[in-house]
């Protein structure tokens, strides 16, 4: 493990608790992502295809680093229902180090 790989705090979206899940469990579970939290009947309105739509959604809040970035986004890619899924990575520029730590070393196990 080293602390030179930065810590990401990623946002992706999801139609419901089961995609949600599963996308989860799946990042976690491939040691793509250290933690996922999941924020249900977030409300989200955005234009898609011409239109104001606004949809419940779940969110998810993904822990990952920088090096394991490109893996988790094709995975997200691979298992998210939707034909444009969100995903958005922000640098962590201050934290808890030993949490911090904590997410480097999840995808070292």
């Amino acid at each position: 493990m080293t602390t030179d790989d930065p810590v990401l705090l990623c946002y992706c979206t999801c139609p419901n608790a089961d995609s949600a899940r599963h996308l989860a469990e799946a990042l976690v579970g491939e040691a793509l992502a250290a933690c996922v939290n999941r924020l249900p009947a977030v409300q989200s309105t955005y234009r898609w295809k011409g239109e104001v739509t606004t949809d419940s959604e779940e969110l998810l809040l993904i822990k990952t680093t920088a090096s394991r970035f490109e893996a988790l986004k094709e995975r997200v890619l691979a298992l998210h229902p939707y034909e444009l899924p969100e995903l958005i990575a922000v640098p962590v520029e201050r934290g808890y180090t030993a949490y911090l730590d904590w997410v480097r070393a999840a995808g070292a196990d």
